[in-house]
């Protein structure tokens, strides 16, 4: 009796799923709308679960921008606002926020920022499920999982609806990786892009420089040529070189900010022991006396009335007092190195704990949940601007404080009080990533080193030059995800252990007597092999 082979699979590889190409134009029957239908239905038909995952997590952030109309504030809001109206560089902390607010200031509106936010942290979780699907073959489940914590966590959306500059740095962050990896061998030009997202994100956040490093050493490590990682970094350096001669043109200093030298003073002053060090004569007045364990938490060393730093004439954060700190820091470092090792590694801890504990004290645990009411506009915010008796309502030309509106408000704050990602989880999530890189350890980790990398250094930086703050962490655990996902895709030593260990414990569960599935040889030949060319060689260097 003959037997026809099985026909191949119909099902789309994760490749041919990615591609949402419709009708071209110009061909007979293209239509707009037809285009539009033919692009919906490839869509659907390929990304079916994430668009399905991806619908509710859009309506939950429309319900945040209804309740809380339009915006939410924390502390930082106001100076960031205050810099924008009389555009200004803040000494403290880098100004690209306040510059990206006077671009959209003639709006005279906080929405389109707020609305702006919410969409780049959904284009966030798109570029992660089309990383994990187009270069890295990952089944859509996996690739899915990956964005479930930037969607759903209750935090996160909060913290979008914020006026900071958190989640374009994140976007500008996460956008970099994308274009960094969409291909095994990237162009010149498009690490001339990477190097530009780069420098852009260094401006939003101080903590982006030091990550020039860690997308220069992976580009070495996986060999890219010395022409484009010098592009990269060349390119990268160019708005951070105009900001800071913007700075040194504004403060009379060639820096970012005033604040380097200060907010490490604030770090090592929860251990610092003037008895253990050598102190100059000019900086005998940085010391304290009180017992390391009664210390406050290191921000009240910068923000506070009872920090030595404010025996220095205003403002603490000036070329004189910033210098200073930061010598005494460096200093306390080398006089007591374990002391400091024990500080960074409690603060980086406190990442991973499974509930949310109050820190660092209850009013600002309370900026980032959603509230009952608008947080008053600051006294040292209130100026006389014409019609306007803040810097918050002259932005907007109008009332400044968020409007509370049920019954929307009522549902994204009970939806924050439950859903959101325990620190705990996180860690596992790192664990899972660092554990498919280890198997992959003949190819230093392979790609998954660099989203892996970059989630750990956004947490362990903070720690080490000021303090923990939980909106760092909402940061850092989108590459986690996207660095676990790639770790375990189809055609990496990872993936082909789940796959490995998938079909033993398959085996088990086989009734005795049971034949075992057979893929016929034309299936064989026709299935997509998982992973780049490079993979399949590496893998079999791994011996997997």
């Amino acid at each position: 009796m003959r037997v026809m082979p099985a026909a191949p699979s119909r099902e789309p590889t994760a490749r041919r799923a990615w591609s949402i190409r419709s009708i071209k134009p110009g061909r007979p029957g293209w239509t707009t709308r037809s285009g539009a239908r033919a692009l919906a239905a490839r869509a659907w038909t390929g990304h079916r679960l994430f668009l399905i995952v991806l619908t509710p997590a859009v309506l939950l952030r429309i319900d945040a921008e209804l309740g809380y109309r339009w915006h939410a504030w924390f502390n930082d809001s106001f100076q960031y606002v205050q810099n924008t109206v009389h555009f200004q560089l803040d000494p403290a902390r880098v100004s690209g926020y306040s510059i990206w607010l006077k671009i959209l200031q003639p709006l005279h509106t906080y929405a389109v920022v707020t609305i702006l936010q919410h969409l780049m942290a959904v284009a966030v979780a798109v570029m992660i499920y089309a990383l994990a699907r187009h270069r890295f073959r990952s089944p859509a489940w996996l690739a899915t999982l990956a964005t479930v914590p930037v969607l759903y966590d209750g935090f996160e959306i909060q913290l979008e609806h914020l006026i900071m500059a958190d989640v374009p740095f994140l976007f500008l962050l996460t956008l970099a990786v994308t274009l960094l990896l969409w291909d095994p061998a990237p162009s010149l030009r498009r690490c001339v892009i990477v190097g530009a997202l780069l420098g852009v994100a260094e401006v939003m956040r101080s903590v982006g420089l030091p990550l020039l490093a860690v997308f220069a050493v992976y580009m070495i490590i996986k060999r890219i040529s010395w022409r484009k990682v010098a592009a990269t970094i060349v390119v990268c350096l160019v708005p951070v070189f105009g900001y800071a001669g913007l700075f040194y043109a504004e403060h009379g200093q060639f820096a970012m900010t005033e604040s380097t030298g200060v907010f490490l003073y604030s770090r090592v002053m929860t251990f610092a022991d003037c008895t253990k060090m050598k102190v100059p004569a000019n900086e005998l007045s940085l010391c304290t006396t009180v017992p390391p364990d009664k210390r406050p938490i290191a921000q009240a060393y910068i923000w506070t009335s009872q920090s030595p730093l404010s025996r220095f004439p205003p403002s603490k954060f000036s070329p004189v007092p910033n210098q200073l700190a930061e010598n005494f820091a460096i200093r306390a470092i080398k006089a007591q190195p374990l002391d400091y090792a024990t500080a960074v590694a409690k603060d980086t801890l406190r990442v991973f704990a499974w509930k949310r504990v109050i820190f660092p004290n209850a009013p600002t645990y309370d900026e980032y949940i959603f509230g009952y009411r608008s947080l008053p506009i600051p006294k040292w915010d209130q100026a006389d601007l014409g019609p306007y008796d803040s810097y918050a309502a002259a932005y907007v030309h109008g009332d400044p404080l968020t409007q509370v509106v049920a019954p929307f408000a009522n549902v994204i704050r009970g939806y924050q009080r439950y859903v959101w990602l325990p620190g705990s989880v996180y860690g596992l999530i790192l664990l899972a990533g660092l554990g498919g890189m280890v198997l992959a350890w003949r190819r230093l980790g392979g790609e998954a080193l660099l989203p892996w990398t970059i989630s750990l250094a956004l947490i362990v930086i903070p720690a080490a030059t000021a303090e923990f703050d939980y909106r760092y962490v909402l940061v850092a655990v989108p590459f986690a995800c996207l660095a676990a996902a790639m770790a375990f895709s189809p055609g990496t030593a990872g993936g082909n252990l789940a796959r490995r260990l998938g079909a033993r414990l398959g085996k088990r569960r086989q009734r005795p007597g049971e034949a075992a599935d057979v893929i016929p040889a034309r299936d064989k030949a026709s299935a997509p092999a998982g992973g780049s060319g490079d993979d399949q060689r590496d893998l079999a260097a791994d011996g997997t």
